[in-house]
């Protein structure tokens, strides 16, 4: 039998030196694992504020975490983010699906991009309960907009709990701040209570809609016409110009039975073409407008002070929530007030009595 010849590489073989047989592993070895090494919450803060993409990803993953050993570097993050936050622009847009959220959010970003703005694209979306579906998807069908430089997108947040969503999403705003995007659009799928979480954390609420959905002469829902500062009329073009403009008509005589907000800004609506970009400068313009004149009166400055005042008392909520469920007593406890609820045994009044007592004791 043949004796197999035994081949080095140039580099062994060079000046007829032949390492070690193990130098390659140990070389492997190491390179393994400094790859697998997380970076520190030091690094991951000067990531940030050096406007590493990188970074602030892993940093938004470690804020969206549940688990308790993330708490404390969450903290560090946020604490050392927020005196460099609080200097964007912060854009609710709001639609059902199908309204052509993706490409306007994409046009639109794109404007703000050519402008000379860093955009930050987010999401409010509390998984589906029984598919545990999420709008993000948007990532990938914003091709363009997803390359650019000065734009980051960044997938929902997931979990059950819509308080539990937007306050990571709250933080992750705090983290894109201090990265330097002075343009944040959360967006939120347009059904169920996401939007009023939404215009919670934003400076301006804009609704998407589509001409004959059936609803311009009902208002659609009362509460999300009387939080939007805009309405917009997306895919006015080709067949549909026409019934655009009815609309439009239509959705401004229903804003006019409306008082102005509080800041005495009264809603218009507006057409555009996300998919022919026509339009999409004069929503920009319309917001620049409202911006400009709440700056100017105290009233940016006097809402984002009501907003943290609301976040903090969402915080709190959510922390003792969090807290509670996390004990083992509880977690044991609650299974047996549960088996005895499905028995009849106790009501769920007496079981969360009970629970709620014997915590505190």
């Amino acid at each position: 039998m043949a004796k197999k010849t035994k081949h080095h590489s140039a580099l062994a073989e060079k000046d007829g030196i032949t390492p070690p047989e193990s130098l390659s592993t140990t070389a492997a070895e190491k390179l393994k694992k400094v790859r697998k090494s997380p970076p520190t919450t030091q690094q991951l803060i000067k990531g940030i504020l050096k406007g590493d993409k990188t970074a602030l990803s892993r940093a938004i993953t470690s804020i969206e975490s549940t688990a308790i050993k993330h708490r404390q570097q969450a903290k560090d993050i946020i604490d050392a983010c927020l005196p460099h936050a609080n200097q964007s622009i912060r854009i609710g847009i709001t639609g059902v699906p199908g309204v052509g959220k993706s490409t306007f959010i994409e046009q639109f970003g794109t404007l703000l991009v050519s402008k000379g703005h860093k955009v930050a694209v987010l999401a409010v979306d509390p998984s589906s309960s029984i598919s545990k579906g999420s709008i993000l998807g948007d990532k990938t069908r914003m091709e363009d907009l997803v390359k650019a430089p000065n734009a980051f997108i960044r997938p929902s947040a997931s979990g059950d709990s819509l308080g539990g969503v937007a306050r990571k999403t709250r933080e992750t705003i705090v983290l894109c701040e201090a990265a330097g995007y002075d343009h944040i659009i959360i967006e939120t799928v347009g059904v169920g209570q996401s939007e009023t979480a939404v215009h919670s954390m934003t400076d301006f609420f804009l609704l998407l809609k589509l001409a004959g959905a059936g609803d311009e002469l009902q208002g659609i829902k009362r509460g999300i016409m009387e939080m939007a500062d805009t309405i917009v009329i997306n895919k006015a073009d080709g067949e549909n110009v026409k019934a655009a403009k009815l609309a439009k008509t239509e959705f401004n005589r229903a804003l006019h039975l409306y008082p102005p907000k509080d800041n005495g800004w009264i809603p218009k609506t507006l057409t555009c073409s996300a998919l022919t970009n026509e339009g999409i400068d004069t929503v920009l313009e319309v917001i620049s407008k409202n911006i400009s004149e709440a700056k100017t009166s105290g009233y940016f400055s006097e809402k984002r002070n009501q907003q943290n005042k609301f976040w903090l008392l969402q915080t709190i909520e959510s922390r003792l929530k969090s807290d509670f469920f996390e004990k083992e007593w509880v977690k044991s406890a609650l299974q047996e007030q549960l088996k005895k609820i499905e028995q009849h045994e106790t009501t769920p009044f007496e079981a969360a009595e009970f629970l709620l007592q014997n915590t505190a004791t």
